[in-house]
């Protein structure tokens, strides 16, 4: 029987027998962010940099796909939505099955499976092939995100746990933006379909690399009570000061939820910040995904040239890196409260992309901004998530946040190409994605109230969403 010597701050546990406990959970938390935590988070991002151009490839490459295959805009919204639909359904089955089997292996088997969707979108030749394709694409898509969100969560102490979440995450960003100055110089020179080529083979280069490089998430193992020997390596990577026996037990303070992982979200004080998380992702992706998929298409009817468009439409995701680096030490210190206030921005910055079109410096400027503050408020709000759910759970709550983000973000196209196609005017078109923008800024106000983050306390703290409305559950 384990007797504690601390403060419930994750100090090491001394059982009757003499045999050492340690609390994983607390041993990461009083370590400084060294080079293994450093090296993961660029694997994760790795991950996430090819997920990101996957993903949006179908956005950049649009304009010259319909104009090849003579596809109307509304043709264009179901295309767009096929891959979306199968992000959700892989972020809902992958997240949980996570929680059941790891991490690891999830993020190298959802590699695979968006690398052979990507490269053999490169060689389809008509829409019911690519509207299949995209959606099976989107399955490993979506499968490999929150659990990349999980693992660099599970290796960060809480005081960094935003900010290391957040600058993984830019790696998606990043890969997203990369995909439409890429397209800009591949399409010209030959053709839409090498986007996909070179989106394709990445990820199967990476995989091996995956299979020999990432580690299992150290939380996982010891909440399992998997492979402790692996465990004190894990950690011993962590501080290589220390020192751990034979007999040394690891234990991570929280409960090993049985059954349906995804009924725990709606257990312990869960369920309203659960569904208040929900409007936020569902929000915030609409946004997210309508700016992605229909700027390039818009600006291109506005007169920009499909290479322009493309390269002016990657400033939504380059203004998202700019602002998830920004944001990162603000979201650790005022969580949902700051998260808000970037979202309440967004509501402006998208308003004014539709009303700033006869402009080039200046819409370029405002769609930088709107990246700012929707794709770094994304970020945020998958850091925040993965901050909020217990380790057994991690993956489900994040994976299930994603999902339900995705229909937003399905909605989100659907919905521009409705509102295209029924000749509404561009201001118009913008102010109603802009209405989005102010659902979610509502949302995580009202997180915020729920947790009465006073003193700017972070989402793992004692007067936050965890010890408040979860007051049965272990805290992270």
């Amino acid at each position: 029987m384990a007797v504690s010597q601390g403060q419930g701050d994750g100090a090491s546990l001394v059982d009757v027998a003499g045999a050492s406990s340690v609390d994983v959970a607390g041993f990461i938390d009083r370590q400084p962010v060294g080079g293994f935590q450093i090296k993961l988070l660029l694997t994760c991002a790795a991950v996430l940099f090819l997920d990101g151009f996957d993903t949006q490839a179908i956005g950049y490459v649009a304009p010259a796909l319909a104009k090849e295959w003579g596809l109307s805009k509304a043709a264009l919204g179901p295309v767009f939505s096929a891959g979306l639909f199968g992000l959700m359904i892989g972020a809902l089955v992958f997240g949980p099955l996570a929680d059941r089997i790891g991490r690891k292996k999830i993020i190298i088997f959802s590699t695979l499976a968006f690398g052979i969707g990507t490269l053999a979108t490169a060689f389809i030749g008509d829409v019911n092939t690519l509207l299949a394709i995209r959606f099976l694409t989107g399955l490993g898509l979506g499968g490999a995100m929150p659990n990349a969100v999980a693992m660099t969560s599970e290796f960060s102490p809480h005081r960094r746990r935003a900010t290391m979440v957040m600058v993984m995450f830019c790696g998606f960003s990043i890969g997203a933006a990369l995909g439409g100055l890429l397209a800009a110089a591949l399409i010209p020179q030959f053709g839409w379909r090498s986007v996909f080529a070179v989106g394709g083979i990445a990820p199967l280069l990476l995989v091996p690399i995956l299979a020999r490089r990432l580690p299992e998430s150290v939380r996982f193992l010891a909440l399992t009570g998997r492979a402790p020997a692996r465990v004190a390596e894990l950690l011993g990577q962590i501080d290589r000061n220390a020192g751990f026996t034979a007999a040394t037990k690891f234990v991570v303070h929280e409960p090993q939820l049985a059954g349906m992982p995804v009924l725990h979200l709606f257990r312990e004080g869960r369920m309203l910040p659960t569904l208040l998380l929900w409007v936020v992702f569902f929000m915030s992706l609409l946004d997210l995904y309508f700016l992605s998929n229909w700027l390039p298409t818009v600006l291109n009817d506005l007169g920009a040239s499909v290479s322009s468009a493309a390269l002016i439409g990657s400033m939504l995701q380059v203004g998202g890196v700019v602002g998830t680096f920004a944001l990162g030490s603000i979201i650790d210190r005022f969580s949902f409260r700051a998260l808000a206030l970037v979202y309440f921005v967004a509501v402006f910055a998208i308003g004014a992309i539709g009303q700033l079109g006869h402009s080039v410096a200046l819409v370029t400027a405002a769609i930088f901004a709107a990246g700012f503050c929707i794709v770094g408020g994304q970020i945020a709000a998958n850091a925040l998530a993965a901050g909020f759910y217990p380790t057994s759970v991690r993956a489900t709550g994040v994976g299930w946040a994603l999902g339900i983000g995705r229909v937003g973000s399905i909605v989100g196209p659907l919905v521009g190409g409705a509102l295209l196609t029924a000749k509404w005017s561009t201001g118009s078109v913008f102010m109603a994605a802009a209405t989005a923008a102010m659902c979610a800024a509502l949302a995580a106000f009202s997180l915020s109230r729920l947790a009465g983050m006073g003193g700017g306390k972070g989402a793992d703290q004692p007067s936050s969403i965890n010890a408040r409305l979860r007051t049965a559950a272990a805290a992270n």
